[in-house]
């Protein structure tokens, strides 16, 4: 992969000489554990990647907003006023208009920008690239008006902006891109909302691989991907319940198991999915904080199969990219991010690491076609938030 364009010089290229760039830069996560539960309002444990997307702007005198990516996204224009109708579904404009949205919504239009857009991220992979650029570019957009947002105040605005693209997501994403600290997993809770590092033990080392197969969950996939969402939440209502956190702490595992035979198949699994990945997150909290790589992995693992098995967001591909990854030496591995495609995490000790690649690309990456290895087998090393860099 060449190295990025720097997006100083694709915003002169762009828009002409003018007064000096700002910039703005925000990380990828990837999710250790909890998955498809931080829009019921349960913790997770993400940790923010060094792969970034940056985002170098100047302000305009009116409220045209001008934007354009590397990697084959053309110019984006629009006026920023406080409401905003949608580009067709899949077009990156969503993001920046969500981004002008969520602004809005809070602190009224301003003026516009002219943007360069450049990342080293994979787009469609588990690995947020999508709520990274709303989360930069909603920063340009305040830093250029002069208004210094804090953590709460943006996810106030972040997580609902992204409705605006059509992902009915949570707030996890927009939470570990801002907060999360260099050498640390980010445990994010919700209702109320606090987010606090949870070092990672010396030793302890994470790989990222892509299955190859891209999950765009703003395209053909947003009807899948929201369609946990509301099964799970049906099932909460169905069950008479006002939050997972109530249900999980009123059954233990056996009771609840009973207590879904009077919802549907669909919302069976998906309750079930949820409260075990719950559990499961605190399970992974505590084996971090002890350096206990065994539970730790275990909790991954069994996280995979309830994925797998019961939420039904992996693919053939994914589960093949796990089983590879286990079969090299990795003690645990499973998808991460939305599923249907994208990443998964690998855990493994950090003398291991590079011999789990080399395994990796000898079998899983050899017979398939458009693998690079730049973009697709990622080390990755907790690094901190847009808030903290």
């Amino acid at each position: 992969m060449a190295a990025p364009t720097s997006p100083v010089d694709m915003l002169a290229n762009l828009f002409g000489p003018g007064a000096e760039a700002a910039e703005i830069a925000v990380p990828g996560r990837v999710n250790l554990i909890g998955e498809h539960i931080d829009y019921h309002n349960l913790a997770v444990l993400p940790m923010a990647l060094q792969r970034r997307i940056r985002i170098a702007f100047r302000h305009r005198s009116d409220s045209r907003i001008r934007a354009a990516s590397a990697g084959g996204f053309a110019l984006r224009e629009f006026d920023w006023t406080a409401r905003l109708d949608p580009s067709p579904q899949g077009d990156w404009a969503n993001y920046l208009k969500a981004a002008a949205q969520a602004v809005a919504g809070k602190w009224g239009p301003g003026r516009g920008i002219d943007a360069a857009v450049v990342s080293d991220l994979p787009p469609a992979a588990g690995l947020s690239s999508s709520s990274a650029l709303l989360t930069a570019f909603t920063l340009a957009l305040l830093r250029a008006n002069g208004i210094r947002a804090t953590f709460e105040e943006l996810m106030e605005v972040l997580p609902e902006g992204e409705y605006f693209v059509g992902t009915r997501g949570g707030g996890m994403d927009h939470a570990a891109v801002l907060e999360a600290r260099a050498g640390a997993a980010l445990l994010i809770r919700f209702a109320p909302l606090s987010a606090g590092p949870v070092p990672v033990p010396a030793g302890w080392s994470f790989l990222v691989a892509h299955s190859l197969t891209h999950a765009e969950k703003s395209g053909a996939l947003m009807a899948e991907y929201n369609s946990r969402r509301t099964a799970g939440a049906r099932a909460l209502r169905k069950l008479g319940f006002d939050s997972y956190a109530a249900l999980i702490a009123a059954h233990d595992w056996d009771s609840l198991k009973g207590l879904t035979a009077q919802l549907n198949e669909e919302e069976a699994r998906c309750c079930l999915h949820v409260a075990g990945e719950s559990l499961r997150v605190h399970t992974a909290v505590r084996a971090m904080r002890a350096a206990d790589a065994d539970a730790f992995a275990s909790a991954l693992n069994d996280a995979h199969s309830s994925a797998r098995d019961l939420l039904r967001i992996s693919c053939p591909a994914l589960d093949a990219l796990v089983d590879a990854a286990r079969a090299a030496g990795a003690p645990a591995a499973r998808l991460t991010g939305a599923g249907f495609g994208g990443c998964a995490v690998i855990f493994c000790m950090a003398g291991e690491r590079a011999r789990i690649r080399a395994a990796l690309m000898r079998g899983f990456y050899a017979s398939r076609a458009g693998f690079d290895e730049a973009q697709h087998l990622i080390d990755a090393e907790p690094s901190a938030g847009a808030l903290h860099l």
